[in-house]
């Protein structure tokens, strides 16, 4: 056998061939030269920059940005939403009704002008992509308790999503105030109830003849109704048409449940706007309106959403959640444990 022959002499072992690593060998190259050799190895594998390298040249607003960017995309997220939505009430009041009716602001909250209150909440969503979109302390909330969402998370959202909707209940203001001088009857005038109102273009009010339960009850509905589904969507593995499918959630809560409380179904959405709405001049009368109504937007989520996870949870959800543990995931208040069910707790 000749010494440039490079046959190879493969045993067979068992009646088994070995098997071949195909990963060409760079040692058997045509390249002619080392340098060009180590110019191919180089070309292969191009050196990588630290990341810590980067970071440490990385501008300030940047690493502001890195490390806020889910505050800011809540922030950003609700601030839309409350945009289209109060926008498009705001369109509705002031017009006396000749731009839209109860029916359109059932079709801006998830037909032209309520495919605005709810499209307005589809929209923010998807602005809120980066963060999940919550765009509600009480979602945020039911993710912590039921979906290993990071508690430590909780305060940074809550605080954004407040302002991204004081935040955007001051723009539809400054925009819509000479409409809410010509229609309150002059410049500075700003009232709560009456027919000359336009307070309900910030934040929900009741219809007269609702009793603290029954408005407890409606918003308490509304918001398990919400979280209930909310669940359902992401684990029917919906991903990018959640907002699609919020969007007929919102339509559909808002055309069954939403006359007798306007339903806020959303802390931010309602006293974020009911305080820019004081600070403005409505005046005292946003707290004391309905019996005091405020605090049932408030509390009433935050207990709704909770029951509406936990029904399904116990009944429906077969994945990662506490309920789906010894105890329905008791033990974890008292020994909590870090990245379970998709988190540090």
């Amino acid at each position: 056998m000749s010494a440039q022959t490079d046959t190879q002499i493969v045993e067979v072992k068992d009646g088994m061939l070995p098997s071949f690593d195909k990963t060409p060998d760079l040692r058997f190259t045509s390249l002619s030269s080392s340098s060009q050799m180590v110019e191919h190895r180089e070309h292969l594998t191009p050196p990588e920059t630290p990341v810590d390298f980067i970071r440490e040249n990385e501008l300030l607003w940047c690493k502001v940005r890195r490390h806020l960017q889910e505050p800011f995309s809540e922030f950003f997220g609700t601030m839309v939403m409350i945009l289209f939505g109060d926008g498009v009430v705001a369109q509705v009041v002031l017009s006396n009704g000749t731009r839209g009716d109860y029916q359109s602001i059932s079709w801006g909250w998830g037909q032209v002008l309520s495919i605005l209150l709810w499209l307005a909440v589809m929209i923010g969503v998807y602005v809120g992509k980066k963060s999940g979109g919550h765009l509600n302390p009480a979602v945020t909330l039911s993710n912590c308790i039921f979906r290993g969402f990071p508690w430590r998370k909780f305060p940074a959202y809550f605080i954004a999503q407040l302002l991204g909707a004081m935040a955007g209940a001051f723009i539809v203001y400054f925009n819509y105030r000479l409409a809410i001088d010509n229609f309150e009857g002059g410049p500075g005038i700003r009232t709560v109830g009456g027919n000359t109102s336009s307070a309900g273009v910030f934040c929900t009010y009741p219809a007269p003849f609702m009793t603290r339960s029954g408005m407890f009850l409606s918003e308490f509905l509304s918001s398990s109704l919400l979280m209930f589904n909310i669940f359902a969507f992401v684990d029917a593995g919906a991903g990018d048409l959640i907002p699609l499918c919020l969007f007929f959630l919102i339509f559909g809560i808002g055309a069954c449940f939403g006359w007798q409380t306007g339903y806020a179904i959303n802390l931010a959405r309602d006293f974020g706007p009911r305080l820019v709405s004081y600070i403005l001049g409505y005046g005292n009368d946003v707290w004391s309106a309905g019996g005091y109504y405020f605090w049932i937007p408030m509390v009433a989520p935050f207990l709704g959403c909770p029951f509406g996870g936990l029904l399904y949870d116990v009944f429906l959800c077969k994945g990662d959640t506490p309920i789906n543990t010894p105890w329905m995931g008791l033990r974890r208040l008292t020994k909590p444990k870090p990245n379970s069910f998709g988190g540090n707790v």
